[in-house]
C-alpha cells in the first residue's frame, strides 16, 4: 500500500495543517471567482452596448 494512503501515520497537527491549507485555496478561489463574474458581466454589458450602437448606425470599431 502507498504511504500517502495509510492516515495512521498522520497526526492531528499534520491533518489540521492539510484542512487550513484547502481552506486558504478555497477562499482564494471564491475570491478570483467574484472577480471573474466581474469581468465577465461588465464584457457581456459593453459587448451589448456596442451591439446596440451597430444596429443604430453608429461606426465604434
Amino acid at each position: 500500500m502507498l504511504p500517502l494512503l495509510q492516515l495512521g501515520s498522520l497526526s492531528p497537527p499534520a491533518i489540521l495543517v492539510g484542512l487550513l491549507a484547502i481552506a486558504v485555496v478555497l477562499l482564494v478561489g471564491r475570491l478570483m471567482m467574484k472577480v471573474a463574474w466581474r469581468l465577465v458581466i461588465i464584457a457581456i454589458i459593453a459587448v451589448a452596448v456596442l451591439w446596440l450602437l451597430g444596429i443604430l448606425g453608429f461606426q465604434v470599431l
